[in-house]
């Protein structure tokens, strides 16, 4: 017995186990107490005298055996609670029919166990409660130095910050006050820290509490509402720090180590996608799977995503040897049990396709493949054509050909009254996709969105660049916005549009409201802990070639109804004529392949009718693209 207790109980355990054997006797006498109002007759001493002995072996061992001395009372909870209640039931229970189960007990008072039951887990529970009340009260609060803190949200995430502040020995912040806009919770008090308020006081709040720091714990919060508090937060010159969403925390707890600082998918707040998880895994689970462009930004998330599904088979093609590489990596890591199959190929080439469609039978493709990068692609006008146009024919033709079950197409708002050679690229390949759904077994889907942050090139990792070496900030017009959504959102809704699709529809995801990108790189300097136009500076470049003040996500005579997910829409097909579509690509094609810079753009422009070049005629645009490429046309 005294080597199990030195193996299994610590000397503060033994302590803790030893008060409860106290307890354990004080309740099985006051029960004795309470049964004869105070005065124990003298014909029930021995019995008393006897039970007491029995309760004394037997309720200690089961309070051992049980594992009740594991937990930490410091933390003690209404779970724990519930814990005690079923030990000291079952202690009380085997203690009674030991005591009864003698003859010479058989008029023994049953009111006893009862009383006793009652007594003993009042007792216990309350001795964890008034510890923890101890600690909080007279150990945790010494470290006054801790920064005064103000808790935005006095719901469920702020109660348990809350709670988890106080658990610490040294609490990295002195919470003195919540703020809600519920109006049914001002006066009142979480865990005896008064609600002082609502978001609109913030600022008087913050100045009247001397508040230190603010922690906004509003999982829900949009993100007008959280640039509001931010910005006030601002003008107070004080710290702001954000409390991820739940969804966000593994195991749904809250540590202050989860507390980090506001970023600008905060600001933008984006509400979360909610995936119709049945329909998905209908037409994804057990499938043979190819996402071309796998190593892109949005390919390699659509990869993350598809794995998730648990498909037979997940082929990854791109043309990019080290960021396939590493998308595999990170896929095998992930998903230790998935057959996962890196391609390195080109959409452009015939054989290679045939080679990956004969040898792995994808069942469903996810075309994430194409040249993105607007000023770029005005420098190569020929290769934004035979990537875009001439590689999506070529893949769509082979998903055709061997009989792929969903074929879902990534397209882009620049495809929308395009000014660019990228936009007027993706937007010939939508026509083509339409044109080719029209008599064929596969389903054809196009799904059409703006900007994603932080994907590969794009405006925020290019700021954050700058902002680390110290500036300027370089936006191309003051006037410019574009819609933003998150990498993971687009490629969740990606997913949920391949599987609503019929084939022929060009779904447009829910944008939201445009951003400014000049308030973007304003409150991205700001974010940094620096002052707009006085620590780091803000230029403007100008419109770079190709490039719109600002984007759409409709083309004229496209009629948007909605679908049964409400952040995905769809847009009624325009009928396209598929041998005129496919002559008219064949002379694109012909045109690109001889670099005839004049005849790609008089057919783009027959192509897509409402594309309109910055610089005019197609020969306006030979001669401008020479003046912008000297090196290369000489």
């Amino acid at each position: 017995m005294i080597s199990f207790l030195s193996k299994n109980f610590s000397p503060k355990r033994l302590l803790v186990c030893a008060f409860d054997i106290l307890l354990i006797g004080a309740s099985f006498y006051g029960a004795f107490l309470l049964r004869f109002d105070f005065r124990i007759p003298a014909d029930f001493k021995d019995l008393f005298k006897q039970g007491i002995l029995a309760v004394l072996i037997i309720k200690p061992l089961i309070f051992m055996v049980s594992g009740l001395y594991r937990n930490l009372w410091r933390y003690a909870s209404l779970q724990d609670g519930v814990e005690i209640a079923k030990v000291v039931t079952l202690s009380s229970f085997v203690s009674a029919f030991a005591i009864l189960y003698f003859r010479h007990f058989a008029h023994y008072p049953r009111s006893i166990f009862v009383l006793d039951w009652i007594l003993l887990i009042s007792l216990v529970i309350a001795s964890r409660l008034v510890w923890r009340i101890y600690r909080e009260t007279f150990i945790l609060p010494r470290s006054s130095s801790a920064p005064r803190t103000l808790i935005v949200g006095a719901g469920d995430s702020g109660n348990l910050l809350l709670k988890e502040i106080r658990r610490q020995l040294d609490p990295p912040y002195n919470v003195v006050g919540f703020i809600d806009d519920n109006h049914s919770k001002y006066r009142m008090r979480l865990q005896g820290v008064p609600v002082i308020g609502a978001c609109k006081d913030l600022q008087k709040i913050i100045q009247a509490r001397r508040i230190e720091d603010v922690i906004i714990a509003i999982p829900t919060a949009a993100g007008q509402a959280i640039r509001q508090i931010v910005k006030s937060c601002e003008r107070c010159k004080i710290r702001f720090k954000i409390l991820p969403p739940i969804c966000e925390i593994i195991d749904g707890s809250i540590t202050t180590s989860q507390i980090r600082d506001v970023n600008i998918e905060d600001l933008l707040g984006r509400d979360q996608v909610m995936l119709e998880v049945a329909e998905v895994r209908r037409y994804l689970t057990g499938k043979r799977v190819l996402v071309t462009g796998a190593a892109g930004s949005i390919g390699s998330e659509i990869c993350r995503q598809v794995a998730g599904f648990s498909p037979a088979k997940l082929i990854l093609l791109d043309s990019a040897e080290t960021p396939l590489y590493q998308i595999e990596m990170d896929l095998t890591e992930s998903f230790p049990d998935l057959r996962i199959i890196p391609i390195l190929a080109d959409i452009r080439q015939g054989a290679r396709l045939d080679f990956v469609f004969e040898t792995f039978m994808p069942e469903v493709v996810f075309h994430a493949a194409a040249f993105k990068h607007v000023p770029m692609m005005e420098y190569n006008p020929v290769e934004a054509v035979t990537n875009n146009i001439a590689g999506t024919r070529m893949l769509a033709e082979k998903a055709r050909q061997f009989g792929v079950d969903n074929f879902v197409m990534i397209s882009t708002d620049k495809a929308v009254n395009p000014t660019n050679i990228m936009g007027a690229s993706k937007r010939a390949a939508e026509i083509f996709v339409q044109a080719l759904a029209q008599n064929s077994l596969t389903k054809f889907t196009t799904v059409r969105f703006g900007n994603v942050l932080g994907s590969n090139g794009s405006v925020i990792p290019l700021f954050m660049e700058q902002i680390k070496k110290g500036g300027p900030l370089t936006v191309t017009h003051p006037e410019v916005v574009r819609y933003f959504m998150m990498i993971p959102e687009a490629a969740q809704l990606v997913l949920q549009a391949g599987c609503i699709g019929n084939g022929g529809e060009i779904f447009v995801l829910d944008m939201g409201e445009p951003v400014k990108i000049l308030d973007l790189a304003e409150e991205l300097i700001r974010l940094s802990g620096f002052v707009p136009y006085e620590e780091i500076n803000i230029v403007f470049s100008g419109l770079r070639p190709g490039e719109k003040l600002f984007e759409e996500l409709l083309v004229s005579g496209e009629d948007v109804r909605p679908t049964t997910h409400r952040k995905i829409k769809v847009l009624d097909p325009i009928h396209h004529e598929f041998d005129k579509v496919s002559h008219s690509l064949d002379t694109l094609l012909e045109s690109a392949s001889c670099c005839d810079l004049v005849g790609v753009m008089k057919q783009l422009k027959k192509l897509v009718p409402e594309f309109t070049p910055l610089y005019g005629n197609p020969e306006e645009y030979a001669h401008a693209f020479k003046r912008l490429r000297p090196d290369i046309c000489p």
